[in-house]
């Protein structure tokens, strides 16, 4: 089995979970949680288990068509088609039986209550529409995660304009086939320019004058379309 020593790195990405199937298997405060989280994602399917009748609040969860419940421990044959697991039990050697099922088949997993033997923990993330900033501790502190997450929450709200603003002008630089150089170039500019202050005083005047300035004259007639109901 895999085991993380406390001095080594974790590896951090951000992954799609659409058309994948993942498990979890206890479905207390900590297991709905995990649920709430990958529901967000737009997963193809939740296997979500548990040994005990799920909780009034557990069943608003198990609402949702992506998720397919059963009274029972997880199974080797659950793992068949699963990228990710969540070992989310209250019973230690539960976690760790899983765990280990999960090691053979291949399966990523994480563990609420022994994350040093599994092999990847979920950080702290604070969001702001598409904007998104992740913190891990390595488990040394979940409670100061959460605090730095409120901060940061604090941190993206204003940038999330850029972000979105960005995630509009990308595409139509790149249809425009000039080369690699020039819009790497390009983005640059507008990443370091003021746009992003004159975005969080929603100066719409500054920011077009900005734009043209800096956007190749084939996009001046998009400006209006680009600025039009940001966040």
């Amino acid at each position: 089995m895999y085991k993380r020593s406390g001095t080594t790195p974790l590896y951090p990405v951000f992954l799609s979970l659409r058309g994948l199937h993942c498990v979890i298997a206890g479905l207390g405060h900590v297991g709905q949680r995990k649920l709430e989280g990958l529901l967000a994602c737009d997963p193809a399917g939740v296997l979500a288990l548990d040994i005990a009748p799920p909780t009034p609040e557990a069943v608003k969860l198990l609402e949702d068509p992506r998720v397919h419940f059963a009274c029972r421990p997880l199974s080797s044959s659950d793992l068949r088609h699963c990228v990710l697991a969540f070992a989310a039990t209250n019973d230690a050697a539960e976690n760790a039986r899983i765990i280990a099922l999960c090691a053979e088949h291949g399966v990523l997993c994480c563990s609420v209550t022994s994350p040093q033997e599994a092999n990847f923990h979920v950080p702290a993330v604070a969001r702001c529409d598409s904007l998104a900033a992740a913190i891990s501790t390595s488990g040394a502190s979940p409670a100061l995660a959460r605090r730095w997450k409120s901060e940061l929450q604090d941190w993206l709200a204003p940038r999330s304009r850029m972000a979105k603003l960005m995630g509009r002008i990308r595409p139509l630089v790149l249809a425009l086939n000039h080369t690699t150089e020039y819009n790497t170039h390009l983005f640059r500019t507008l990443a370091t320019s003021p746009l992003q202050d004159r975005l969080a005083k929603a100066d719409w005047n500054a920011c077009e004058l900005l734009l043209r300035k800096i956007l190749p004259p084939d996009l001046h007639d998009n400006l209006a379309e680009l600025l039009h109901d940001l966040p």
